[in-house]
């Protein structure tokens, strides 16, 4: 018998058809209960949400929307959709949503194709102040049909430069503005965004996709009454499965519902979106709010603790989840100090830095709230990071005792 609540019932049945795949997936499994998880893209799933990844539902084709499928025996696939449709608009106030984007980056595809034609100019947060590979990479998509616009950020401040941001817009009028970073730990001027778009006739996308759990719960300022769309995943501090979701208001859904399907992906995954259902139900309890602040007490803590072990904390501190740190003063960059941090057994990102070619660290504290870890814990960790990425000593043991007080799924 296979312990643990993060494998499924019939875990058996894989150790004897496929005992390869199974060592695999037993492998993650201590991977995540072993070391520290620090990403902050990623967070653990509830026992639930696992199972209904695990579902039957995972065998139904279902193109199409709820009522309107292009396949047969849609009965139960239509009401899983319009369970985790009617949660997701309940829970973040809005009047619209789309769950079937498979992730963060479809849903901004499918936001661009519902408001956008190629060649399109679009206002964003350029790529070396945090803006996502959506938000213009000549890799991307975004960068390849549109011509985008990148704003900044104070070079004292690190804060936004919405000055800039408005002195943009007026020169280069464009068709939609973008607000959202996957490394800005500080929450965006909804509103200002808002009045910098309405001043230039643009539509404003949210691309809400990190704070988009913190929202839920209450410790982020939403910005569903300012954008006419918002888009999100509905992993990260959200805690569901890995996938995107789009929120707008009724004027739009039509749009935004065809440039998800039929325009830029085909079948739903079913399962998917029954676990982002039981993901939107668990975010709409008092417990998850409770979890949301925590997770930002937890991350302010983190911050001021490696700041005293002599970081260079962006901004000065965070808001949300994230924190971003350079660790130069303590002799190492970015890569080098993921390096020494994941043979320490703690797993982070690295990041661009503001001004510069330099790359810091990128962590939060999402998946340490969800194991239970505390204030105290989190100044502890400081500490280990520090000496991990000073080299003053193996911290190794001390995290995996701190990680094994906190497992993930406990059993």
């Amino acid at each position: 018998m296979v312990c643990g609540t993060a494998l499924p019932q019939d875990f058996e049945a894989l150790l004897r058809e496929d005992p390869e795949i199974a060592d695999v997936l037993l492998g993650e499994l201590r991977r995540q209960s072993d070391t520290l998880q620090l990403t902050a893209a990623e967070n653990f799933t509830s026992p639930a949400v696992l199972a209904a990844l695990g579902s039957p539902l995972a065998n139904k084709y279902a193109e199409g929307y709820p009522g309107a499928r292009h396949h047969g025996g849609c009965e139960q696939a239509d009401a899983a959709e319009r369970i985790a449709c009617r949660r997701a608009t309940a829970l973040f106030g809005a009047e619209h949503a789309n769950v079937q984007a498979h992730s963060g980056s479809s849903a901004v595809l499918a936001a661009y194709a519902a408001l956008l034609r190629p060649g399109d100019t679009v206002l964003a947060m350029g790529l070396p102040y945090g803006g996502h590979l959506t938000h213009g990479s000549p890799a991307n998509f975004s960068g390849r049909w549109f011509e985008f616009v990148g704003y900044g950020v104070d070079s004292e401040s690190g804060l936004i430069d919405y000055a800039q941001v408005r002195a943009l817009a007026r020169t280069h009028r464009p068709k939609a503005i973008v607000s959202g970073s996957i490394s800005y730990p500080r929450h965006p001027d909804h509103a200002l965004f808002r009045e910098i778009a309405d001043e230039v006739g643009a539509y404003l996308i949210a691309d809400s996709a990190h704070p988009m759990g913190l929202i839920a719960g209450g410790a982020a300022p939403s910005p569903v009454p300012y954008a006419d769309v918002v888009c999100a995943t509905t992993h990260k501090v959200l805690r569901g499965p890995r996938g995107g979701m789009i929120l707008c208001g009724a004027e739009l859904a039509e749009r935004i519902d065809r440039a998800v399907f039929p325009f830029t992906q085909g079948g739903a995954q079913m399962h998917t979106i029954a676990a982002k259902a039981v993901a939107f139900g668990e975010a709409a309890t008092p417990a998850f709010t409770a979890y949301a602040h925590r997770v930002v007490d937890r991350a302010r803590v983190l911050a001021a603790g490696l700041e005293a072990e002599g970081f260079e904390i962006t901004t000065g501190g965070t808001d949300t989840h994230l924190i971003v740190a350079d660790p130069a003063p303590l002799g190492v960059d970015g890569p080098g100090a993921r390096a020494r941090l994941a043979a320490a057994g703690v797993v982070l990102d690295t990041c661009a830095l503001p001004y510069g070619d330099a790359r810091g660290i990128r962590l939060g504290t999402a998946a340490v709230t969800t194991q239970g870890m505390d204030e105290t814990d989190m100044a502890r960790l400081a500490v280990l990071l520090g000496t991990a990425v000073r080299q003053e000593g193996d911290v190794r043991d001390e995290v995996r005792e701190l990680v094994g007080g906190h497992p993930p799924y406990p059993g």
